[in-house]
C-alpha cells in the first residue's frame, strides 16, 4: 500500500501513539483488502457505542484514547445503551449507566457529535455526490452507497474511529466492488412481495 511521507511518519510513531495506532489500523485494513492507498474523507459515522456491546475493555480503551485523540472530520455516533432523556424509566443498573456515560464522555471529548442515531442520513445534510465517507453502521453504509451516492466501505468500529482520527480511509480497488446484479425499486418490491 502506498503511503505519503506524513502517513509513514505517523505509522512510525513520530506524531504520537494515538496517530500511530490509528494508522496501524488503517494500514492493516488496507493491506487486508488490497487497498491502493489512503484517501481523505469528509464524514465518519461510528459504531461501538453501547456498553452492552463493547464492555469494560471498550470503555477503558475509549477513556484512554480520548485523552489525546481528536477527530479531524465530522463524526457522528450510533445509539448508546439507553435514551438519556428517559433513563429513569428503565430500571437500569447504576454501573451500566456509569459505564455508558463514560463512553459518551470519551466520544464527546474527542469531538464526536453526540447524534446517537443509526440513521445519520436522516439527521444531517448529505455531502455532494461522490464524497468519500467512512460509515461503520451497516444500514448507513448501504444507504450512503446506494441512495446518497456517497462512497464508503463497511467499516469496523476500529477502522471508522481510526478514519475519524486521521481523516482518511483505505481506497479499495473498485474492480473488487462490482455488483453482480442490479435491481430497480419495482423489481425489489416484487421480490419482497413474493
Amino acid at each position: 500500500m502506498k503511503l505519503t511521507r506524513e502517513e509513514e511518519s505517523a505509522l512510525k510513531g513520530e506524531q504520537g501513539e494515538t496517530m500511530q495506532m490509528a494508522y496501524r489500523i488503517l494500514v492493516a485494513t488496507g493491506e487486508a483488502t488490497d487497498a491502493e492507498k489512503l484517501i481523505p474523507i469528509e464524514w465518519t459515522h461510528l459504531a461501538g457505542v453501547n456498553y452492552n456491546t463493547i464492555g469494560d475493555a471498550g470503555e477503558e480503551f475509549l477513556s484512554g484514547i480520548s485523552k489525546n485523540a481528536r477527530v479531524k472530520v465530522k463524526t457522528t455516533l450510533n445509539p448508546m445503551g439507553f435514551d438519556i432523556d428517559n433513563v429513569s424509566n428503565y430500571n437500569l443498573d447504576e454501573n451500566f449507566i456509569s459505564k455508558q456515560l463514560s463512553i459518551r464522555k470519551s466520544y464527546e471529548t474527542m469531538g464526536v457529535i453526540p447524534s446517537f442515531s443509526c440513521i445519520p442520513y436522516e439527521i444531517f445534510d448529505i455531502p455532494k455526490n461522490g464524497t468519500q465517507v467512512a460509515f461503520a453502521e451497516s444500514n448507513a453504509a448501504i444507504h450512503a452507497n446506494s441512495y446518497d451516492n456517497l462512497k464508503t466501505n463497511k467499516e469496523s468500529a476500529f477502522s471508522a474511529l481510526a478514519s475519524a482520527i486521521t481523516g482518511k480511509k483505505p481506497l479499495l480497488l473498485t474492480t473488487k466492488r462490482r455488483h453482480s446484479k442490479y435491481y430497480n425499486s419495482n423489481e425489489c418490491q416484487k421480490i419482497l412481495m413474493n
